[in-house]
């Protein structure tokens, strides 16, 4: 018996969510849709430029952790933040919502990472994050028997940002592996897949990653094509299991032997797509830790992904376990 379902690990992040227009993110210099790393002066240059915000705990994998136990499945995180007020929330929300989440807060600075991200009246999200106490993440935050005793391994491309973050990851799949577990990454985004093209593909093709998720355009950028057929064939190749989404197409789940279409459930509008992928990943390691048929494990993701999207924020406000009962999934 095991006693975690996923752990997952990634940047622990505040979102700080504002309306904008285009003209807002042109006049910015925002690269649209992207995450998009500053520094103190631009976080205090842009946050006296937001409109009304919403502060919500955030940060990718800490997203899928919520996902998995709104699911009613049994999450872990790890993730660094600071002794400091947005700290606090972010360790008062990741709890309240069933996840186990134990990592000791950095004592004095940085202070805790937080993520302004501005919305477009298309849904789209840009992100633009301070990492703050994130790099602090490292291998003595890695608790070995929640390692151990998970079933799969998550964690968010985005790590290998902060140097340190590697370090605990790798020790992480090492352990993971010793006891018979999977580890699973996310690729986060194609301008951080540019930035560690070569280290993603050694990740997968070494084994040290089993299962991996991306999207369209992240797993384009992977094997620097604009054949879509090619990447799918190729990233089949170098994992052993991967999950590409393609927004409102759906998604395509393979294996070396086997592809699978599943597709995006029908929604009357998008209003904010923070957190999709991080949703659409909780709803498949929901499924797939629970021995559900990869068709099945699509379909949670896309359920996941699709409700996200029709709130702001990118943590579930409705159960997710309910939702999926009145979809008949479980």
């Amino acid at each position: 018996m095991t006693k975690f379902d996923v752990l997952t690990v990634g940047n622990a992040i505040v979102d700080i969510i504002a309306r904008c227009d285009e003209n807002f993110i042109t006049h910015n210099g925002i690269i649209k849709g992207a995450m998009n790393l500053i520094d103190t002066d631009r976080a205090e240059l842009l946050y006296s430029r937001m409109g009304p915000a919403l502060e919500a705990s955030g940060g990718s994998a800490g997203n899928t952790a919520s996902g998995v136990a709104s699911f009613g499945g049994r999450a872990a995180y790890f993730g660094k933040v600071a002794d400091d007020q947005l700290g606090e929330i972010f360790i008062h929300d990741i709890r309240a919502q069933g996840v186990h989440f134990e990592t000791r807060p950095l004592g004095g600075t940085p202070p805790t990472a937080r993520s302004m991200i501005f919305v477009t009246p298309d849904g789209e999200r840009s992100m633009n994050t301070y990492l703050g106490a994130c790099v602090e993440l490292g291998p003595e935050d890695v608790e070995e028997h929640v390692v151990a005793e998970a079933k799969v391994t998550y964690f968010e491309g985005y790590l290998w940002d902060p140097p340190r973050a590697k370090d605990a990851i790798r020790e992480c799949a090492r352990i993971a592996h010793a006891h018979g577990r999977e580890v699973s990454m996310t690729l986060s985004d194609s301008f951080c897949v540019h930035r560690y093209r070569g280290e993603f593909l050694d990740l997968m093709r070494s084994g040290t990653v089993d299962i991996v998720f991306a999207n369209k355009a992240e797993v384009l950028a992977l094997y620097e094509t604009e054949d879509f057929e090619e990447a799918l064939t190729r990233i089949a190749q170098d994992c052993r299991l991967a999950a590409v989404t393609m927004s409102e197409e759906g998604s395509i789940v393979l294996t070396k032997g086997e592809r699978t279409r599943v597709e995006a459930i029908s929604i009357p509008s998008v209003v904010d797509t923070t957190g999709a992928g991080d949703l659409y990943a909780a709803g498949f390691l929901y499924g797939y830790t629970a021995g559900r048929s990869l068709a099945d494990c699509g379909k949670l993701g896309s359920l996941a992904a699709g409700l996200v999207i029709q709130q702001v924020g990118p943590r579930p406000l409705l159960s997710l376990a309910d939702e999926a009962k009145k979809a008949g999934l479980i």
